[in-house]
């Protein structure tokens, strides 16, 4: 059975075939929705469902809060439809469309930044370049034709090395080769860029950055290009680890801090450890830095990557401390994806 799905206020027109996620149908059809991690977790999909019936056949997704699913609210990525729908959704312009390639890559560099944490640069083919937005990620393709979700860490100005940060995953097939065995010069394949996490540019609101652990990966990229961009509107910067020692590139962040004026740098620690007995900084919950700092977040555009937990309860608090949804955009790192699994 086929359905056919309006999006407004675009007016678009699409069809989805039944059991076919809505948003897999929308791009096949060309509609540019917006999205991330296209398993429910980070919620950059979501939309509100004006007419018709959708359903989740693996469940409601973790980024779906009940009362949101109640007021019609839906992620479009886990969703399927049960009958004609139309749907609201911000659809990204179609000025913003990158073309998504896939390359072969060889590995440059292998550089270890913290106990866990090791940074990839990839090489591209000299006469290929890959188009991205800083925020945006890229999938390693294995030989058993599963992948490796991994966001960019570098600014798109130096489109010809990709910079990764791969957080070793205890058991995890691809970052157990990379930390253990995996030389320089190796070559690997790649797809991408995927996702619609980055800067929006119809907004020039102040902005607060939140990573979780290697989800400092897409801020670092982010904070690049607004530097190279001279974009000078306050920006805060707040970085959320279990111990000092997990803020691997604490030197960079300090650095842009040191060196422009509207960036300040807000490290926090969730877990003080022997080797923190010094720390002199914020600690807890890095969400809960935000709060206590913006008694209101009505004025800001909130950009926060990491785990989903983190993600979760961030998203939950900022909209009752008057953050706008339109202003909270996010990325979420999670881990059992069946076909594209993230180790970050």
């Amino acid at each position: 059975m086929t359905y056919q799905i309006k999006v407004q206020p675009s007016n678009h027109t699409f069809t989805a075939e039944e059991n076919e996620f809505i948003l897999d149908a929308a791009l096949r059809h060309g509609i540019a929705f917006p999205y991330g991690c296209r398993s429910g977790s980070c919620g950059t999909c979501l939309g509100k469902v004006l007419s018709g019936e959708i359903a989740y056949p693996d469940g409601l997704p973790v980024a779906l809060m009940e009362h949101e699913h109640e007021q019609g609210k839906a992620a479009f990525c886990t969703a399927v439809a049960k009958s004609d729908l139309t749907l609201e959704v911000q659809e990204i312009s179609s000025t913003d469309e990158i073309e998504v390639k896939t390359l072969p890559v060889r590995v440059a560099s292998l550089r270890k930044l913290a106990r866990d944490v090791m940074e990839m640069t990839l090489q591209l083919p000299e006469s290929e370049r890959l188009a991205f937005r800083a925020g945006q990620y890229i999938e390693i393709i294995l030989r058993d034709k599963t992948r490796r979700a991994f966001s960019i860490a570098n600014s798109p100005s130096n489109d010809e090395v990709l910079e990764l940060h791969l957080r070793h995953v205890k058991g995890g097939k691809f970052t157990e080769y990379v930390f253990n065995e995996m030389k320089e010069k190796a070559l690997l394949r790649i797809e991408g860029p995927f996702g619609s996490f980055f800067i929006q540019d119809k907004s020039n609101r102040p902005l607060i950055l939140i990573a979780g652990g290697t989800g400092f990966a897409p801020i670092k990229a982010m904070l690049e290009q607004l530097i190279e961009e001279n974009d000078t509107r306050p920006v805060y910067l707040y970085w959320g680890v279990r111990s000092e020692a997990d803020l691997y590139r604490d030197d960079l962040a300090k650095k842009w801090a040191f060196q422009h004026k509207h960036i300040h740098y807000i490290p926090v620690l969730s877990e003080i450890d022997e080797n923190d007995t010094d720390w002199q900084g914020r600690t807890g919950f890095v969400h809960e830095a935000v709060l206590k700092d913006f008694p209101s977040l009505a004025d800001y555009d909130v950009y926060m990557a990491g785990p989903p937990v983190m993600v979760n309860a961030a998203k939950e608090s900022f909209l009752q401390q008057g953050l706008p949804q339109e202003q909270l955009f996010s990325d979420s790192f999670e881990f059992s994806t069946p076909a594209t699994t993230s180790e970050t």
